[in-house]
């Protein structure tokens, strides 16, 4: 699914809202999440705080029915992009560090870590190293042969 520009001006909208709820001039909160609830049928995204009160709400018109297998990669994809264009923004939010945006679904199962900020490191892609583990365990292997 390729994004229209209408779905990735909604996407920033919403995390320039969220962001302006945590100003980086005020003293952090003990927010250790926030969660981005998405809706499949509906398009509907939502974020909330850790104690699930939420934050701000929008609806994806792009997404509205959409029946793809992989909805939540490809909907993680494009939030992860709207995320990166405003790295700066994100990841000075007033919020404790580590904190983390995660993608759920609308039952609230992790679907996606989109985004990871703590101190000097900030995470914006799970696939950083892809075949880390089995570099890995070809490392040990071998080890454990000498």
């Amino acid at each position: 699914m390729k994004a229209t520009e209408q779905t990735l001006q909604q996407i920033d909208r919403a995390l320039r809202k969220v962001a302006e709820k945590f100003p980086s001039d005020k003293e952090a909160s003990m927010l250790t999440d926030i969660h981005l609830r998405l809706t499949q049928e509906t398009g509907e995204l939502m974020f909330f705080d850790d104690d699930d009160k939420e934050l701000m709400r929008c609806v994806v018109e792009q997404w509205i029915d959409n029946k793809d297998d992989d909805f939540y990669d490809q909907a993680a994809t494009i939030i992860r992009q709207c995320i990166s264009k405003q790295k700066k923004l994100m990841e000075n939010l007033s919020v404790l560090k580590p904190y983390a945006f995660v993608l759920e679904d609308d039952d609230r199962e992790a679907k996606a870590e989109l985004f990871v900020v703590d101190d000097d490191t900030v995470i914006i892609d799970a696939e950083l190293m892809p075949g880390l583990d089995k570099d890995l365990d070809s490392f040990f292997d071998n080890l454990l042969k000498s």
